[in-house]
């Protein structure tokens, strides 16, 4: 099978763009009044929780992890927009249309399999679409929880929102999991404590 080649001027470009990433907040959190992270921050830990996810439901680990992580691209060009804004603009069109000029200067099967796997993420195609979309829940379920312990109780109402939409048993039992504990729990026996 032949190799496809990659203009790399333009992969080098790409790579700058989705740096901004870093840069573009996640705007359901400035509903609360808090920063919160940056959409570069949330695909990371998505990635990570769907790999988590996909390996409890037999599924494609890679495949999960990829649509984590190529889902919000187009947030570099367009922003995260929170669900108030959902209301008013037409906010999958946009990403649909960002993400396929994003990718375009890949070679046709480069860009196809990314178009795909994005289109299979958004229309839950796939058990690994599902997965993914669980784990981009899951991501904010977390997020949620730590704010709530940081005095920002509002956040609640995420978690309660996001319970409702989980789809697969791992997700709901990984859910469930988060809410039993603090999200300090972590460290809390790491400390080194001595006179």
């Amino acid at each position: 099978m032949a190799r496809e080649k990659i203009n790399t001027r333009e992969l080098a470009r790409f790579i700058f763009e989705i740096a901004q990433l870093n840069e573009v907040p996640r705007s359901g959190w400035f509903l609360l009044n808090t920063k919160g992270e940056s959409v570069a921050e949330h695909s990371f830990r998505a990635a990570l929780i769907g790999y988590f996810l996909a390996k409890m439901e037999n599924a494609d680990a890679g495949k999960v992890m990829l649509m984590c992580l190529i889902q919000d691209l187009p947030e570099a060009r367009i922003l995260d927009l929170h669900k108030v804004a959902h209301r008013y603009i037409n906010v999958r069109d946009a990403e649909k249309k960002a993400f396929r000029e994003q990718v375009s200067f890949l070679p046709k099967k480069l860009r196809a399999e990314l178009i795909n796997l994005f289109e299979e993420y958004r229309d839950d195609k796939s058990k690994e679409g599902i997965i993914a979309r669980d784990a981009d829940l899951l991501e904010n379920a977390f997020e949620a929880k730590m704010l709530m312990e940081t005095h920002h109780r509002a956040a609640k109402n995420w978690l309660d929102n996001i319970k409702k939409f989980l789809v697969t048993d791992s997700a709901k039992k990984l859910f469930k999991s988060l809410q039993r504990q603090s999200c300090f729990s972590w460290w809390r026996n790491l400390k080194k404590t001595s006179r």
